[in-house]
């Protein structure tokens, strides 16, 4: 304001004049935004100063100048400069007695201004001039930004209320007019009254002390009363509308992160699963270390082997020292006999009383003799069943080694084929998984773009007929028909894709039994043959079958993995399918909402000439329209909240997927 004050002073000296103390006075205390020069009398130059000033003030809201008796061309002036203000709303001309030349220069400013919403006229005499208030009346018909004007006691005859009836007929904007205290009469007042079937913007219309009959008054009452019924019906209704579209963006607001948290949930269980692969190879490579063991094992036996070999050599040299000891000892008792035999013939002169003794020292020789010969047989013989006995296990061992052997083997070769086919679902179920997120974030992104777009040709083409609403709904109905195709086909694809996985893995179990059998019968060959290695064939037969019983529940593990995999992708994606089609039937419902909001409007601006019935069909319908809203606002808090719980419950189930994943369970024991 301090710039607007130094502006009028510098502009009246530019013209030769001096400023007014009493303007200067009231800038200096007018508060921002508000120029109040209400009962001063303003000069020429302020005038021309003023209407200089006023087209380049930005700050100016509200000018009241009522009461200062303005002259013709002081009030040209000031209306002129107010012609290219754009941030004027309030203007108050009251009492300034303007005539013809204030009535040509207020219509030329309601035809160039588009900001001034208020216009008070009090106390003027507008009406005197009937030529001057036709312009004013035909300018207020082409005006669009007016809402409220005041012509209090203008000496508005009924000439002048019949040209303000022609322009309430073509004008939408103005809401409020005082015509109070004028000359309009009977005939002034049944053209205003006719008027206002066609005006549907004004809802105050004040004609007391103009001498209108008490009949027309009450119609005037009546229309403005329906007027004001439909104004607040359309307030209401762009109220709704506008919240419905906040609650839309919500919608989809909401929608979009979920979609979102959603994509984080596949790449953690993608994350998860790349993690449960590793750890099962690194299961694998465990296993293959145990079955490295085990061969170590093998060859420990083999060694063990080569060492009962050794003793059985070493036993085959006893048994020939035996023999040379048996021979020894024959020697040496037929050099005994002889000797004794010397001895006989030697002694058998010398002592009969000896005689007998010796024959008794010779018979117990004797029998020593036979037990010394039936030990050396028993000797013999036990050797004889000893070097069968040692034949039988060497043979035994070579064939038990030869088949221990051909089982690690075979053992070997299935463990890497198992490995290999483990790997190859493993990474095939990978791809396809990869792919199916793939194809559905494509699939997502179309149908986004596809409903943008198609929200933008809506509202681009929301004026349009009822037969662009019908072919918009036959395309959305095909649109969701072929949806429903498309899921169709993925679930019978997906039914295949289970049904073949089922088919594999009940050959690989097949195939696991059998083997599982075959072992089970080399155990019970092996456990026929010697006792020795009867216990460590029984001891390696139930190491391998242990670890054969790890890997088939390790490939169980990773089938079940594979199944709930597939059966969480399956889930996710079939509920993303019924979330874009409860979006895209909320959207078609807001967008047929927005239509039936747009086509009442349109039926409230174009209906002319309805009378009372058709506002009360009008009114029956709008309430069937809001009972409809009511309804909708309903369903869309209750599809929120289902929403809401499905999240829930999704979140749920994936946590429990995530914090129930067997990755401990894989872990090796020590």
């Amino acid at each position: 304001m301090e710039e607007f004050l130094r502006s009028y002073s510098r502009l009246c000296r530019e013209r030769g004049g001096e400023p007014q103390e009493t303007v200067l006075q009231r800038l200096h205390e007018l508060p921002r935004g508000r120029l109040d020069l209400a009962t001063q009398s303003l000069t020429l130059d302020t005038c021309r100063a003023l209407g200089a000033l006023l087209p380049k003030e930005a700050q100016l809201t509200e000018l009241v100048l009522s009461d200062c008796m303005l002259s013709e061309e002081g009030a040209t002036l000031l209306l002129q400069g107010l012609c290219a203000n754009t941030i004027l709303r309030l203007l108050d001309l009251k009492g300034n007695n303007l005539q013809a030349r204030g009535a040509e220069a207020l219509g030329k400013l309601l035809r160039q201004n588009k900001s001034i919403q208020s216009l008070t006229l009090e106390w003027n005499n507008l009406g005197a001039w009937e030529e001057a208030f036709a312009t004013f009346c035909r300018a207020l018909a082409g005006n669009l930004t007016l809402r409220q004007l005041d012509l209090r006691n203008n000496q508005i005859s009924h000439q002048g209320a019949e040209e303000l009836a022609l322009a309430l007929k073509g004008n939408t904007s103005l809401q409020q007019l005082d015509l109070r205290w004028n000359n309009i009469g009977l005939l002034g007042g049944r053209a205003l009254a006719s008027c206002l079937s066609s005006n549907r913007s004004l809802w105050r219309l004040e004609l007391a002390g103009n001498n209108v009959p008490s009949d027309v008054l009450r119609a005037v009452e009546q229309a403005m009363e329906h007027n004001q019924d439909r104004e607040a019906t359309v307030r209401e209704n762009r109220a709704r509308t506008r919240v419905l579209s906040k609650e839309v963006r919500h919608l989809r607001e909401e929608k979009s992160k979920q979609f979102l948290d959603l994509m984080e949930t596949i790449d953690k269980q993608r994350e998860e699963m790349a993690r449960s692969s590793r750890a099962s190879a690194a299961r694998v490579g465990q296993l293959q270390e145990a079955l490295d063991e085990r061969h170590s094992i093998i060859n420990a036996l083999k060694a063990k082997l080569q060492m009962a070999e050794a003793a059985l050599a070493l036993s085959e040299q006893k048994a020939q020292d035996l023999g040379e000891l048996l021979a020894t000892a024959e020697q040496e008792q037929q050099s005994l006999a002889q000797k004794q035999a010397k001895e006989h013939r030697l002694e058998q002169q010398e002592a009969a009383e000896r005689e007998s003794k010796l024959l008794r020292d010779l018979s117990a020789a004797n029998e020593k003799n036979l037990l010394l010969r039936s030990q050396v047989d028993e000797l013999e013989r036990k050797a004889k069943s000893q070097q069968e006995q040692l034949f039988l296990t060497k043979q035994e061992l070579t064939n038990t080694a030869a088949e221990l052997k051909m089982r690690a083997v075979q053992a070997e070769e299935r463990l890497d084929l198992e490995r290999r086919r483990s790997r190859q679902s493993l990474e095939d179920a990978e791809q396809l998984r990869v792919k199916e997120v793939e194809h559905m974030a494509r699939r997502l992104e179309e149908s986004e773009r596809a409903l943008q777009e198609r929200a933008q040709r809506l509202e681009a083409a929301r004026l349009s007929l009822e037969e662009e609403l019908s072919r918009a709904k036959a395309a959305a109905l095909s649109e969701r028909g072929r949806a429903e195709e498309e899921l169709m086909k993925a679930k019978n694809q997906v039914r295949l894709e289970e049904q073949q996985r089922l088919a594999l893995l009940e050959e690989k179990l097949r195939l696991l039994a059998q083997a599982r059998d075959e072992a089970q019968a080399t155990c019970l060959q092996q456990k026929q043959m010697v006792a020795e290695a009867q216990a460590r064939g029984s001891q390696l037969g139930l190491q391998v079958e242990a670890l054969r019983r790890r890997l088939e529940e390790l490939q169980q593990e990773l089938s079940n993995k594979d199944q709930e995999k597939v059966a969480e992708v399956t889930r996710v994606r079939v509920e993303l399918q019924e979330q874009n089609g409860r979006l895209q039937a909320e959207l078609a419902a807001q967008e047929a909402l927005k239509e039936k909001v747009a086509a009442l409007e349109r039926q409230l601006r174009v209906t002319a000439s309805g009378h009372r019935e058709a506002l009360l069909d009008r009114e029956s319908e709008n309430a069937c329209l809001r009972e409809k809203l009511r309804l909708r606002e309903a369903e869309i808090a209750r599809i929120r909240e289902e929403e809401a719980q499905r999240a829930s419950f999704l979140q749920s189930a994936v946590l429990a997927y995530v914090q129930g994943s067997p990755v401990r369970a894989l872990s090796p024991q020590k």
